[in-house]
């Protein structure tokens, strides 16, 4: 009855004209370069950055964890916006929301933290607790929270946006306190909400006495809204309370609505939305990741002077106290280290990749087992492999340039960025075909001459491991492995593409 009453409200909204001015309020629980675990960061901040550009007001409101430097990044009290008190539960909790802007050279696109000691401030950590690995206990509080900052973010700075764009479970409130506690109130009855699925492997499962903190109506307290299976679900309430719902690339989409093995148990709950979802593909910052001006690589080049990549190659493996040998492909691995990501099937393959002529290196984090795997691997193979396992930026960018070669196995990949950063950067791609790797890497041909990369469809060690020993062997033919990396080269994933779809869908939400 609810999403009825709020269609009848809208309807007779006058249609979005094309030159409008959109303001949209952009809601992340990491935002590059201040805090990241993964591609959202990325995300989070080339889209609002091609936004801006493209002419419309985005502002992103996003947590202040403890390992943001306040001084460095110039972020600062707001009179109105300190010392804000909401419930949680029985608590009262005193947050307030600093200000800042998006480090960049091209735009100004301003930032709100949300500042708050015990949840956020304490913690250098975004989700897990660095020492045992697991998830903070109170995770759920911490982003009840954050979802009630949004509205009083609005409510306080009088500054209201067309559109609240949030993501993944950590945002997933969000649309449900929307639609069911300030649905009819001004000014957010104006407002519509779009909410985006990064990956539903994360969901933000809680008990069900989780509900009672967050002063949603009790009515909601059941599998037919809030709960799944009898718990507490973030990314459930975005699902099914959002106006409308995106995923990162138009492979991912189709995968959530048909294949239970992707969407788990939330596959009742999408193809109820199936209408309403929309895959657009994610794009790269290529003020940051771009060959030719990339700050973290010693050598700069093109397709024009790939011979330069060379240099970089070299670089890279004496780093990771490996012998360079120009004719030895070095395979890249950039990652988090869990089941999702393929990591099973690397470690199942491992002793049969070091027998081949190859290098082979790594940089991730993640699940303790594979972390101990990789140490221990690191030791017995220290001719052949390296590793490093934490996160590290600029090391990333020399995997990326240096290597001739990056595997993604992801058992899932609902967009991946690595692939396509490998693309621009002439480093061939070997993936799964799955959501969206098989969007941007296509197989290559020896007889048509086309493709940009590798690419296998059974989830198996086998099937990835004959992929990998193409590859290698193509790797030695100098003509066809040229025409490999120009094809990659020549692929433009810049965001602009993927930010005008979201305008457009932004206009057309507006419209309904």
């Amino acid at each position: 009855m609810l999403n009825f009453v709020i269609f009848a409200l809208n309807k007779t909204k006058v249609p979005m004209t094309s030159s409008k001015r959109l303001k949209i309020l952009f809601v992340t629980s990491e935002l590059f370069p201040f805090m990241k675990t993964g591609g959202l960061a990325d995300v989070s901040a080339a889209l609002p950055q091609m936004l801006t550009e493209l002419g419309h007001e985005v502002r992103i409101l996003v947590p202040k964890y403890g390992a943001i430097d306040s001084r460095k990044y110039k972020i600062h009290e707001v009179v109105r916006l300190k010392d804000i008190t909401v419930k949680i539960g029985e608590k009262d909790v005193v947050f307030s929301l600093r200000s800042s802007f998006l480090p960049s050279q091209r735009v100004r696109v301003q930032i709100y933290f949300l500042d708050n000691q015990e949840y956020f401030g304490s913690r250098k950590s975004l989700y897990t607790d660095p020492i045992s690995g697991a998830d903070y206990k109170d995770n759920d509080e911490r982003f009840i929270l954050m979802a009630k900052s949004v509205f009083q973010l609005i409510t306080l700075l009088g500054w209201v946006p067309d559109i609240i764009h949030s993501n993944d479970w950590q945002c997933g409130l969000i649309p449900a306190y929307h639609k069911n506690v300030y649905a009819n109130e001004a000014p957010f009855d104006s407002i519509k909400s779009i909410f985006t699925i990064h990956n539903l492997a994360y969901q933000g499962i809680f008990p069900a006495s989780t509900f009672d903190k967050t002063e949603l109506p009790k009515t909601m307290a059941n599998d037919k809204h809030s709960l799944l299976d009898g718990k507490f679900n973030f990314l459930k309430n975005g699902i099914q309370y959002a106006d409308y719902l995106t995923t990162v690339s138009e492979g991912y989409a189709k995968e959530i609505v048909t294949k239970k093995e992707v969407s788990l148990d939330l596959q009742p709950c999408l193809a109820k939305r199936k209408s309403t979802l929309q895959g657009i593909v994610n794009g790269i910052d290529t003020t940051v990741w771009n060959p030719q001006t990339d700050k973290f690589i010693p050598h700069k080049y093109s397709f024009e002077t790939i011979a330069k990549k060379l240099d970089d190659k070299k670089i890279l493996v004496e780093r990771f106290g490996l012998q360079f040998d120009e004719t030895r492909p070095v395979i890249g691995i950039i990652s988090r280290l869990n089941d999702v990501k393929g990591i099973d099937l690397v470690i199942e393959s491992f002793e049969e990749l070091m027998k081949m002529d190859i290098q082979l290196v790594l940089l991730g984090t993640g699940d303790k087992k594979y972390q101990t795997a990789f140490e221990k691997l690191t030791k017995k193979h220290a001719g052949k492999f390296a590793s490093y396992l934490g996160f590290n930026d600029d090391l990333a960018h020399l995997i990326e340039a240096g290597s001739d070669m990056l595997l993604m196995p992801s058992k899932f990949e609902p967009c991946g960025l690595n692939q396509m950063y490998s693309l621009v950067y002439g480093t061939i791609p070997i993936v799964r075909e799955t959501g969206g790797l098989a969007d941007t890497v296509l197989g290559f041909d020896e007889k048509t001459g086309e493709g940009n990369g590798f690419v296998f469809q059974k989830y198996e060690s086998a099937a990835m491991l004959k992929e990998i020993k193409r590859a290698v062997k193509l790797f030695q033919e100098t003509k066809s492995w040229q025409k490999i990396i120009k094809n990659g080269m020549k692929s433009d994933f810049s965001w602009k593409s993927s930010a005008k779809k979201y305008i457009e869908l932004y206009k057309t939400v507006l419209s309904i």
